[in-house]
């Protein structure tokens, strides 16, 4: 296109140090600007946009109000999409919001999927509660009696059993996430050889940004309730509902669920 070829040209004639070439170029620029009716500080305009480096950024993202149970899953879910796309996370201490560090690109598509994914995650444990045909079940409980901890087997509630649901589908999200990049990475690896060095480097520069950048003092200790481990179907019904959520640009699941686990 006209624009392209111009910016190309006013491009070449600031970068020779040829004074006979830059007038060259120019002239040729102008002589095609004229003839598109293109004017050229469109086209410098255009250059300088093309040739913007994309730098790191951080976005505060809202998780939930304070207290709500369902706060650690979701952090936990952001987690899962941040880290299969070069980003880093701070965790607020009250679990209300999280702060993510990566490039704006990589940003736009973790929240994207994040929101997706929550969705279809609530929804589809919100469903697998109130068919019952979890009860009768039962989960380990981990809890601390004179300062020591102690594994219970105890009967499943609507609570346990959605917090089981939820830390199964997490988990295997993250697996499918994981899964997708590695292809993606292996199709950059295979299509250009300089691929896995541009993908470093910019893990890099996120992490370096990061390190310079935050505030975050210790490490989130994910979820910490009493369920640890789930005997019964809903591991394996988040697992199910996990395989079949929809990833990238695709719509989530219809319907409303309450972010209350």
């Amino acid at each position: 296109m006209p624009l392209e070829r111009i910016s190309a040209l006013l491009a070449k004639a600031e970068r020779t140090d040829n004074e006979h070439e830059a007038d060259a170029y120019l002239m040729k620029a102008q002589a095609l600007a004229t003839a598109a009716s293109i004017d050229l500080a469109l086209a410098q305009a255009h250059i300088r946009k093309k040739e913007e480096r994309t730098a790191p950024e951080m976005r505060t993202v809202s998780i939930g109000e304070k207290g709500k149970r369902a706060n650690q899953h979701l952090i936990a879910l952001f987690v899962a999409a941040a880290h299969a796309n070069d980003a880093q996370v701070d965790i607020a201490s009250n679990s209300t919001f999280v702060i993510a560090y990566g490039m704006p690109g990589d940003l736009d598509v973790i929240e994207t999927l994040f929101t997706s994914l929550a969705v279809q995650m609530v929804t589809a444990g919100q469903r697998w509660v109130k068919n019952n045909s979890w009860r009768g079940e039962t989960y380990v409980a981990v809890t601390r009696e004179r300062g020591r901890a102690v594994r219970k087997v105890k009967p499943h509630t609507a609570h346990t059993v959605r917090v089981a649901f939820y830390k199964a589908y997490i988990e295997r999200i993250s697996e499918r996430l994981q899964e997708a990049r590695v292809t993606v990475v292996q199709k950059v690896q295979a299509t250009s050889s300089q691929g896995a060095l541009v993908l470093r480097a910019k893990s890099k520069e996120v992490s370096d940004f990061h390190r310079g950048e935050s505030k975050a003092r210790g490490a989130w200790q994910g979820y910490s309730g009493q369920m640890r481990s789930d005997r019964g179907s809903a591991s394996r019904a988040g697992r199910t509902a996990a395989n079949s959520a929809r990833l990238g640009q695709q719509s989530g699941i219809s319907g409303k669920g309450e972010l209350n686990a």
